[in-house]
């Protein structure tokens, strides 16, 4: 009854997110604010998955400016659980599929976000030169999921190199998202599914790294995120075993 019951409000939440939001958004499309607004409101779904999410911000995060910002893709609870953390005037990049989805397709398109051709090699490789003329023509911030597709409880995967030449190409600094395990932890049939933290972490200058140490910089971006995000699985384990949430 419970898992019906949360989907139906899901749905209907959601359906009404996206119409309103892109009604909303016709009066001042593609504002690369919209993101964030409608990230966030997607994001206070949680509490009726039965999720207590905390967000970690560094002191100052909110003047970091132009970024990338890279975070670990689990499965499709991320919508609630980084999307609390999107700073504004941060887009993400997503398939150009996205755009054929009812409702959600439209919102995403409206907000501001990127959609990239990953089926098109020749267009997939422009993708670096997209997301950098973006940055510095709209003056934004960008999130990519350097594992390129949800690790569904296999970890932390290898990272592709495409956000790390970005980022290097545009000059701006990388700032990792870390997103304790969500992997088989939601059942929308039990009452409370437990504590989630999603943690920024200080931004990582990509100024000492050349274009020829792009693979060494994503291996150093790995290292530091799966660091974090095994510490964060130890906390969570151990608030959540003392009741501690």
């Amino acid at each position: 009854m419970l898992l019906i019951l949360r989907s139906i409000f899901v749905v209907i939440y959601s359906l009404l997110v996206c119409i309103v939001g892109s009604i909303y958004c016709l009066f001042s499309p593609r504002n690369p604010r919209h993101v964030a607004t409608f990230g966030h409101m997607f994001a206070r779904m949680a509490p009726a998955l039965g999720l207590k999410v905390e967000t970690r911000k560094p002191e100052g995060a909110e003047h970091y400016g132009n970024a990338i910002y890279i975070g670990n893709h689990q499965n499709n609870y991320d919508m609630v659980t980084a999307a609390n953390i999107v700073q504004p005037r941060t887009v993400t990049v997503g398939k150009k599929s996205l755009l054929w989805i009812p409702f959600f397709g439209q919102l995403y398109w409206l907000t501001g976000n990127l959609l990239i051709d990953r089926e098109n090699r020749a267009k997939a490789h422009g993708t670096i030169a997209q997301v950098v003329n973006h940055i510095r023509k709209r003056n934004i911030s960008v999130w990519m999921f350097p594992e390129g597709t949800r690790s569904r409880g296999r970890g932390l995967l290898p990272f592709k190199t495409g956000a790390f030449h970005a980022a290097i190409a545009a000059g701006v600094p990388i700032i990792p998202v870390c997103v304790s395990n969500t992997s088989n932890k939601i059942n929308l049939n039990r009452l409370k599914n437990g504590l989630v933290i999603v943690e920024m972490l200080p931004p990582i200058d990509t100024a000492a790294w050349g274009k020829d140490q792009v693979r060494a910089l994503a291996v150093h971006c790995h290292e530091v995120m799966q660091q974090k995000i095994n510490e964060l699985d130890k906390e969570v384990a151990e608030r959540e075993a003392s009741g501690n949430i």
